[in-house]
């Protein structure tokens, strides 16, 4: 099988947005088995529409769509579609009464455009729209198969995800699973050296690296009947990939460091309290994009200001003096101190060059020093960096994370 991608939305080709939706569509469809030839980006003119549309139905098995399924005027995907293929748009009362319903939720009027959203291609699979208001869906005609889903992101992947690829799984010929190895302090070329040999000779699972910014990840991926056959075939792969790798693998089918950190904190009831400098309140953030954080994370002090450093964390004049700011030893005042201020069990402090100016020849841009305190000690790390003022506070975070994974766990 083989399928193609429509991206509808001229805020697309303007450039307004990314589309986020093309990558997560494709890395699914890889999983599936399904192959991928051609991604099309159209804007919202019908005429255009159908021409895209047409040309897909000439040379793709499978047609994915994204986009255009809102109440307004130039939301003209399923009509669209609907008409190239020959099908009636019905009104589906379910979905109707789900978007009446979600606007007495919030207490808002529905105006009367909004039931275009119910209107969906007769004889459809209708995809719930659990995360919005305009429903998704998938259809068979003319030995092709049609599926629709809403572009927003925040839609788009969760209905792909639970409704589309189980929708899908009947094309792959059989049973599809991966394990996804999460892994931080190993360069993605260094990790495709360790495991090339074991790369080259497998063939079911497959074994497929992956970087991301500041880290990295292998995707197992076996195919079987059933679930019970992949995990059979999964096992002994994951377990031999993560004895090579070794400590840098920080989890298997996790969402992230900062999740892996959490869980460990609440394992063994730890608290944590954080002070940033050159990250300016990174850290806080991804702690804090982890549901039920405050079980562990008592709070974090942003100490930009040299004074702030000394009133609020206790960082000596003295050694902002002599060593300047960006030092280890200021990193590990910093980690002892905001532990001490909030009472935490663990203290993390970073200071550092984020650039794009301010660096010198002995504290060049990148150049930062992450230090983590518990029980009295000291865990400190000089970090170098480059590629960019994000780049060097998102690796920061992260080192920070790692740390506290390596050396507290």
């Amino acid at each position: 099988m083989n399928a193609e991608l429509i991206a509808v939305g001229t805020e697309i080709l303007l450039g307004d947005i990314v589309n986020t939706d093309a990558q997560l569509i494709s890395q699914g469809l890889s999983e599936l088995g399904i192959n991928v030839f051609y991604q099309t980006v159209v804007g919202d003119n019908p005429a255009r529409l159908r021409h895209v549309v047409e040309t897909a139905r000439d040379r793709a098995d499978i047609i994915i769509t994204t986009g255009g399924l809102g109440p307004t005027l130039d939301d003209l995907t399923k009509e669209t579609l609907a008409s190239v293929f020959g099908k009636k748009m019905a009104l589906h009362q379910p979905s109707l009464d789900r978007i009446k319903g979600f606007f007495q939720t919030i207490g808002r009027e529905m105006t009367p455009n909004n039931e275009k959203q119910a209107w969906l291609p007769e004889g459809c699979t209708v995809f719930v729209n659990e995360w919005g208001t305009a429903p998704g869906c998938a259809f068979e005609a003319y030995g092709k198969h049609v599926i629709m889903l809403p572009g927003p992101p925040r839609e788009c992947n969760p209905m792909w995800k639970e409704c589309a690829m189980p929708y899908l799984y009947k094309f792959a010929g059989g049973c599809i699973v991966s394990r996804n190895i999460r892994v931080f302090g190993l360069g993605e070329s260094n990790m495709e050296t360790i495991l090339h040999d074991m790369m080259a000779e497998s063939k079911n699972p497959t074994i497929a690296p992956y970087a991301k910014t500041s880290e990295c990840f292998a995707r197992v991926t076996a195919k079987a009947d059933t679930p019970e056959e992949c995990e059979k075939l999964l096992a002994p792969v994951v377990e031999k990939i993560c004895g090579l790798l070794g400590e840098d693998v920080y989890g298997v089918d996790v969402d992230s460091l900062e999740q892996v950190v959490g869980d460990g904190l609440r394992a063994r009831g730890l608290t944590l309290a954080v002070a940033e400098s050159c990250t300016g309140g990174l850290l806080s953030k991804r702690i804090t994009d982890v549901p039920g954080c405050s079980v562990y994370y008592l709070g974090g002090v942003c100490s930009y200001a040299n004074e702030v450093k000394t009133r609020l964390l206790g960082v000596r004049k003295e050694t902002l003096d002599t060593v300047g700011a960006v030092s280890p030893e200021v990193a590990e005042q910093m980690a002892a101190g905001v532990a001490q201020a909030l009472g935490a069990d663990v203290g993390v402090g970073i200071t550092g060059v984020a650039g794009p100016g301010g660096g010198t020849d002995d504290k060049p841009v990148g150049l930062v020093y992450i230090s983590v305190w518990h029980k009295g000690r000291n865990y400190t790390r000089k970090m170098k960096s480059m590629n960019g003022r994000d780049r060097v506070r998102m690796q920061a975070a992260s080192t920070a994370l790692d740390m506290i994974r390596r050396n507290i766990f």
